[in-house]
């Protein structure tokens, strides 16, 4: 009876484990407004979404960014950026990333072997119509830049100190640094919350063509849900504010 009482125990125990893993609930989903100067002009996305690659469990992790009509003339942005993060490893099987800014086109992927410590990296050719291949080594423990932003969001962050990421993307390996500048109070769609504001050293694209440094303003609780980013790209600077959100904890005032 008693080794009956201790496997349930232990059952349970992992159960939690696996429950309280992510600091994220399946199916969220993060609207931002964003703002080129005081002008609305576009609306990103990002989502949380339970799937499988090759039959393995992973969340599908994805961002969208897109212009509305009316700014389409001016800078027309059409960004789909997509992760297959494993559920347990926490390590990405494939990133995709299709950009489309103004006359600027991007096809990239990767796959990840983690067990070879290996990726293929896959980059189209507008002109040949085709990808040109390349295979890679990696870090055992590499993510992508998708899969590394919710990475630091289980991490737990300190004001003054920063945190340490290997990131595969774009045909690099990057030790990245992502500092922790400050604690800030910030007018949100939950009501004034204490935030804080990291800032990722990326080198390289992420979600959009960056030309400049990248703030994020995340809660200051277990969640660290993104409530505000700030960067420079291509045309200048821009601001995402959170608009709306779904399958969150916090509660919207």
């Amino acid at each position: 009876m008693i080794n009956i009482r201790l496997f349930l125990v232990l059952a349970l125990c992992m159960l939690i484990t696996h429950v309280i893993a992510v600091p994220f609930m399946d199916g969220e989903k993060l609207t931002f407004d964003a703002k080129y100067g005081i002008i609305k002009a576009a609306e990103a996305t990002m989502e949380a979404n339970t799937s499988t690659y090759q039959g393995k469990p992973v969340w599908r992790l994805s961002t969208n960014a897109k212009t509305h009509s009316f700014f389409d003339k001016v800078f027309k942005v059409r960004d789909k950026v997509e992760s297959w993060w494993d559920k347990e490893t926490h390590l990405p099987y494939k990133f995709s990333k299709n950009l489309q800014e103004g006359n600027y086109k991007q096809h990239r992927v990767h796959i990840y072997d983690h067990d070879a410590k290996s990726t293929t990296y896959q980059r189209w050719d507008f002109k040949k119509n085709r990808f040109d291949n390349t295979v890679m080594d990696i870090p055992g423990d590499t993510q992508d830049i998708l899969s590394a932003f919710y990475a630091v969001r289980e991490m737990q962050l300190v004001v003054g100190k920063s945190v340490y990421l290997n990131i595969t993307a774009d045909g690099r390996v990057m030790r990245t640094e992502v500092v922790v500048h400050r604690r800030e109070k910030e007018n949100t769609i939950f009501g004034k919350v204490d935030c804080l504001v990291i800032e990722p050293k990326l080198r390289g694209d992420a979600v959009f063509k960056q030309s400049g440094r990248i703030l994020i303003w995340l809660t200051d609780d277990e969640y660290k849900i993104p409530v505000r980013m700030e960067s420079k790209i291509t045309i200048g600077s821009f601001v995402a504010i959170l608009s709306s959100a779904s399958q969150v904890p916090l509660k919207i005032k």
